[in-house]
């Protein structure tokens, strides 16, 4: 029995493929579907781009509803 033991311990098959303890995670609960264009938007920014006219960034802001930018 102790041998067993030990080699189910040291096969690295076994410890791959053991059932894992953790608990399971919550089931993913969907967001809300905007039902109006323009009041869920997304805001985000593109940094660290060449220089013109002394600006190296640009604000992108897009509907969350029509994808429109």
């Amino acid at each position: 029995m102790r041998d067993i033991g030990k080699y189910v311990k040291e096969y690295d098959m076994c410890q791959r493929i053991k059932n894992r303890m953790e608990v399971l995670a919550q089931n993913l609960k969907l967001s809300e579907v905007p039902e109006k264009l323009w009041t869920h938007l997304t805001v985000n920014f593109i940094i660290k781009l060449l220089l013109v006219a002394e600006k190296d960034t640009i604000l992108v802001v897009c509907d969350r509803l029509s994808k429109i930018t």
